[in-house]
């Protein structure tokens, strides 16, 4: 076997795999970051409006 013709083609296919699966990580982080936004934002809007209730922002009289 002559392994200087074989060793290119394995490190490029080891490059293509490491890289692709950066990507997914990459991805799946950019949701989870995403995900947690929206999770806060909700969060802060169901506080902001029981504060309101409790205070008596709700407009009633």
């Amino acid at each position: 076997m002559n392994l200087k013709k074989y060793l290119p083609l394995g490190i490029v296919a080891l490059l293509v795999t490491t890289l692709s699966s950066c990507s997914v990580i990459e991805g799946i982080f950019k949701t989870g970051v995403w995900t947690g936004v929206i999770i806060v934002v909700i969060i802060l809007a169901l506080i902001i409006w029981v504060i309101a209730k409790v205070f008596g922002g709700g407009g009633k009289s």
